[in-house]
């Protein structure tokens, strides 16, 4: 959210400096999260004087350029040549300095430097409206009408005052503060000063000639609605005050009429609809739901199919004209052409408008503050404010009484205070008087005071300060957090008798070894779509968690594994044409026990596990000149997840088995003491097609609440041996259906002392080969740590496991 500092004056004095304002407002809960100056014109004119043109004559070598001087407050005139059409001696004009830098409307920034055009010396620049940012004519040079000393900066004949805006990070409870009066209200309760809010007293309804009635049928989804007209408007460009105002905080000036919305909306937190009157079919504005699929044309032009539960502002042939509190439709909307204009203020229940926000993906200032919650009580009062600008700058006449139906007026909640509680959970005793000036500076009423205990009311528009804790909390923030002192005997020392594995530490560790190796971290959304779930064998019906109150069909369950939510990501960026994707997450996944009974705890009834998710697709090299590219295959897929479980400390440990075929065309699961730590497969073709991927995915998942608490940070160290290793290798043909795994487990069972270590080189299928063979090239590293080998000794390990090859895997061994 952006507060204008200059905006923010015009409701409570405020000399300090932008910096010190925000360290009060950071200090209070509204985090300032930087400070940006703000420029009305880029540059801020700096450098451009206002000049006269003294003398103005033809340049001797061009038809078109003219040689003048011109007077600019120093001790002498500047030269300067100018291509203009209109400049002429006597003028008043703007001039950039040699050393400027000014900002054209289009085109990149210019630095002037002396220079001689066609042969004559240029000593600055008389300027043009777009040349200096100020607009879009070029037509010729901006002459003043001014008796300003020449000289005078640029900037002081435009008043060109300077802004700086503060950024501060919302928190959602925080709606009261989604203003500049709202942040206005604790200036004044942190620094004591009273605010001056906008004056409505020049209100006046001057006719009856345009009444508008009203009609709410769901006073739930609006329990309070008003309304006037105003007559005779001209709709035109907005004031440049208003403008820059808009600015200062990001929005785009429109026109006056929306303008003014938009300044009341940030001005007092309270949205506002402006409706072109003559489009409200019998003068008759009603809030209603209609029926769904009921076709709406917003502002944007899209046609939106309304649901029976989308509150909406109909005119009377019942046609919306208003999504409520979210988005303006296109048929009733201000134009340059409107006349009349009915001004709408409301509040409008929290639920209805977060919904419908959510149903359309609409997101906008209105809806914002709308579905966090509003004043109900000063919907008049933002009313009268903006009819009255409306007035003062599109002109026209009030031509109707407002009308104001609010049926059931919302109360303030009542609290009772112990001061005995207050200085129990501040910590510190803060006398009474202090803490009723507190209460009274935040708009919280004193109903009744004895020595114990206070009963307050808390004005509705504090829709976060329902208990006893939130008004202790609001105390404590306005008396300074920084006000309340450590205990002397306060320590977060301890001594540990034995190390302990920091969880968060590894993590962050193992994170930064897959960043280095291309992979980025990606956080997805744990809620997602049954259907995906459908689709995989083992992710069981009866063991999927619900979402009782689901925002959509899309997102009904919690996952049962983070697959389908990297895949989402990997489409995204596929559909991006980038496709060579290297992703990794710490994410959770989540399960019910169909078993347990209705007395069973929550952690008996669900479940849920932290997994380290890997995904790779496309290729492993980039493209170069050098090397071609190559797709990922299986055995790179495999080594990350092997060097993350050699990085915890379990290699050697490990045995591996097929991974389940449900997820995977084909892949391994590593198994440690019979558990299964990691699994790693190429999604079935089935899977990654529901989200449209064609290329080949490969994806890891390691249970990471496992492998994080069998984590020892122990270094294990093995002295160098002393005796050479030897290295044999052996050619094997074998049926396809033969795993290399079956060899390797059958190598190491023969020859547990001597054989270290095993390395596959080279893998052949084809035609020099039958019909379902294949053929391994394998090394043999061999190694006694007791005594250097010897020939006989090499020779009758190799016969022992070619001989173990033969019989009970069938393989052929060229030898």
């Amino acid at each position: 959210m952006k507060i204008s500092l200059h905006w923010l004056r015009d409701y409570i004095e405020l000399p300090e400096e932008a910096n010190t304002v925000a360290q009060h407002l950071t200090g209070s809960g509204l985090e300032v999260e930087s400070v940006e100056p703000f420029e009305r014109v880029r540059g801020g004119l700096a450098g451009v004087v206002v000049g006269e043109v003294l003398t103005c004559v033809p340049h001797p070598n061009a038809d078109k350029l003219r040689k003048t001087t011109v007077d600019v407050g120093a001790a002498t005139p500047l030269e300067i040549v100018c291509g203009a059409p209109n400049v002429a001696a006597g003028q008043k004009v703007l001039v950039a300095l040699v050393g400027t830098t000014i900002y054209p409307t289009e085109g990149e920034p210019i630095t002037l430097k002396k220079a001689k055009i066609r042969g004559e010396a240029s000593e600055g620049m008389i300027c043009a409206e777009d040349e200096l940012g100020l607009g879009k004519s070029h037509a010729g040079i901006l002459v003043l009408q001014t008796e300003l000393p020449n000289g005078t900066p640029a900037a002081d004949y435009f008043d060109l005052r300077s802004d700086e805006v503060f950024e501060i990070g919302l928190t959602p409870n925080r709606a009261d503060a989604a203003s500049h009066i709202g942040v206005a209200r604790d200036l004044r309760a942190l620094l004591q000063r009273p605010i001056r809010t906008p004056d409505t007293s020049a209100f006046v309804v001057q006719n009856q000639d345009y009444p508008v009635s009203i009609k709410v049928e769901n006073t739930e989804a609006c329990p309070r609605y008003a309304g006037v007209t105003i007559s005779g408007v001209t709709v035109a460009p907005s004031p440049e005050w208003l403008q820059q105002r808009l600015k200062a905080i990001g929005l785009s000036p429109i026109n006056n009429i929306v303008d003014i919305s938009n300044y009341v909306l940030h001005e007092m937190g309270q949205p506002l609809h402006t409706f072109d009157a003559d489009k409200i079919q019998g003068r008759q504005v009603i809030v209603t739901t209609l029926p769904e699929g009921t076709p709406f044309v917003s502002l944007d032009g899209q046609t939106r199919s309304l649901s029976a539960l989308d509150l909406v502002i109909a005119d009377g042939n019942r046609r919306p004209m208003c999504l409520a509190g979210v988005f303006g439709g296109v048929d009733s909307g201000i134009t340059a052409q409107t006349r009349n204009v009915f001004l709408e203020c409301a509040y409008f229940s929290p639920e209805y408008i977060r919904r419908s926000s959510l149903k359309h993906g609409l997101k906008t200032d209105a809806s914002f503050r709308f579905e966090r919650g509003v004043d109900p009580n000063q919907t008049v009062e933002a009313l009268k404010r903006a009819a009255l600008l409306i007035q003062e700058l599109a002109g026209g006449t009030i031509s109707m009484d407002v009308l104001d139906l609010y049926p059931q007026p919302i109360k303030a909640t009542e609290v009772t205070l112990k001061y005995a509680h207050i200085n129990r959970l501040i910590g510190v005793a803060i006398p009474h008087a202090q803490i009723q000036e507190i209460l009274q500076s935040l708009d919280i009423q004193l109903l009744q005071t004895t020595a114990e205990e206070l009963i307050v009311a808390v004005p509705p528009y504090r829709v976060d300060v329902q208990r006893e804790a939130d008004v202790i909390e609001e105390i404590l923030r306005i008396y300074g957090y920084d006000n309340v002192p450590l205990h002397p005997h306060a320590s977060a020392d301890y001594l540990a008798k034995f190390p302990v594995v920091d969880a968060n530490k590894l993590q962050q560790r193992l994170a930064h070894g897959l960043v280095t190796q291309g992979f980025l971290e990606i956080m997805t959304n744990t809620l997602t779509a049954p259907r995906y779930a459908d689709a995989v064998a083992g992710l069981e019906r009866d063991k999927r968690v619900y979402i009782l109150n689901k925002l959509s069909e899309e997102l009904e369950v919690m996952r049962q594994t983070p697959l389908f939510s990297g895949l989402e990501a990997i489409a995204y960026n596929i559909n991006r044409r980038q496709k060579d994707l290297r992703f990794f997450e710490f994410g959770k996944a989540y399960h019910r026990n169909p078993e347990a009974d209705a007395e069973a705890s929550v952690d008996q009834k669900y479940r849920q596990q932290t997994l380290l998710s890997l995904w790779l697709t496309g290729n492993s090299t980039a493209e170069s000149w050098q090397n071609p590219t190559k797709a990922l295959s299986f055995h790179e897929a495999a080594g990350v997840v092997v060097r993350l479980l050699e990085q915890l400390n379990l290699q050697g440990q490990l045995n591996t088995q097929d991974a389940p075929t449900d997820l995977f065309e084909y892949g391994l699961t590593w198994m440690y003491r019979k558990h299964p730590v990691a699994k790693l497969g190429l999604v079935k073709k089935s899977l990654a097609k529901q989200l449209d991927i064609k290329q080949e995915v490969w994806y890891a998942e390691l249970d990471w609440d496992y492998l994080s608490a069998k984590y020892r940070p122990e270094v294990q160290y093995q002295e160098v041996a002393k005796f050479p290793e030897v290295r044999r290798d052996l050619s094997l043909v074998l049926d396809k259906h033969v795993s290399y795994r079956e060899i390797e487990a059958l190598a190491y069972s023969k020859e547990r002392k001597l054989l270290k270590q095993m390395n596959v080189f080279d893998v052949y299928e084809g035609d020099k080969l039958d019909t379902g063979k294949k053929a391994y090239a394998i090394s043999f590293i061999l190694q006694d740590e007791q005594q250097t080998l010897t020939d006989k000794v090499i020779d009758k390990t190799m016969q022992k496991l070619m001989q173990a090859f033969e019989e009970q895997l069938g393989a052929f061994i060229r030898k």
